[in-house]
């Protein structure tokens, strides 16, 4: 069958480990390389992804592009806009199209209703790169950083304060299949998905909403954020003054453990969601997650081929 990557649970629980300890591997084997170079192994030799975008990218566009570069492999960056999809081809025509043409399709859209009906329709793999109900790109590469930090996952405590977005949906999802904890610090009206914490609650995590942000981040080890107003979203006074005290500021990370990490996916609104003094300080590991959007993806793509 074909492997598609729409979500978490898509691939599992011992395939999200077996995809993280090869990124580990993969990336330590790499050190001091050129970002071009093949890996040794070029598993993706003559394999072609074609990414499309509905959504503005810079991490998820560069990261996928290197990805399979490293990989032995090509990408093929396609703006929707310039596509007949922009100008009303359905997607189910696109993806068999596209089926015929490359090895496997990436998508950063929005409703996630369009990656389900290319995934219906196509005969090769389809990856996630955003939707507005998930990021689960994102969250490969944030468990990664957190591994590479000295964290194990099972019993961790992470901490997410601000907007109940598409990024907190994967982290909780995450947290059923990793065995992590999540306290979910947000404001009245803007909880996450009900459907992701009920199924990680019946995973066995311990996943709380917590209105007060100093009592979520209290002892915890790992503090995440995102952006207040999603792409696409009108930039309302009324959710940013609801959002307002749930800033990651020194004060805020104080609470937290002393070793706690910082994550954000980027980009970041200095002086909204985060202040400087935070993501530039020590605890903060952004750059780091960021860069490992490359080697997270690349064992994604592999588990997505069966070569995982």
């Amino acid at each position: 069958m074909t492997r598609h990557f729409l979500n978490l649970s898509d691939a599992g629980g011992h395939a999200m480990a077996a995809m993280i300890n090869d990124a580990i591997d993969r990336k330590a084997a790499r050190a001091g390389w050129p970002k071009g170079k093949p890996d040794a192994d070029a598993p993706l030799a003559g394999r072609v992804l074609a990414t499309i975008f509905e959504k503005n990218s810079t991490r998820t566009r560069v990261s996928f592009d290197m990805a399979m570069r490293q990989l032995g492999g090509s990408a093929m960056i396609m703006e929707a806009g310039s596509m007949q999809l922009g100008r009303g081809e359905s997607i189910a025509d696109t993806a068999r199209v596209l089926s015929r043409m490359v090895d496997a399709i990436m998508i950063r859209t929005d409703d996630h209703a369009k990656i389900e009906e290319l995934a219906a329709h196509a005969s090769v793999p389809v990856i996630n790169g955003l939707t507005d109900l998930s990021h689960p790109c994102q969250i490969m590469a944030d468990l990664l950083t957190v591994i590479e930090h000295g964290k194990a996952l099972p019993g961790l405590e992470l901490a997410w304060l601000g907007d109940g977005n598409n990024v907190l949906n994967s982290i909780v999802e995450a947290a059923g299949l990793m065995k992590f904890n999540v306290r979910i610090g947000v404001p009245e009206g803007y909880d996450c998905d009900g459907g992701f914490v009920a199924a990680a609650l019946a995973a066995g995590a311990n996943v709380r909403v917590i209105r007060d942000p100093a009592e979520a981040v209290r002892g915890a080890d790992v503090v995440v954020t995102d952006t207040w107003i999603s792409m696409g979203q009108a930039h309302g006074e009324a959710k940013l003054a609801a959002m307002a005290p749930y800033q990651v500021n020194s004060a805020l990370m104080a609470e937290a453990k002393p070793d706690a990490l910082f994550l954000h996916c980027l980009p970041a609104h200095r002086g909204e969601e985060v202040s400087d003094m935070v993501i530039d300080s020590a605890q903060s590991v952004v750059w780091d997650e960021a860069e490992n959007r490359i080697h997270a993806q690349k064992s994604v793509l592999l588990w997505a081929f069966g070569q995982l």
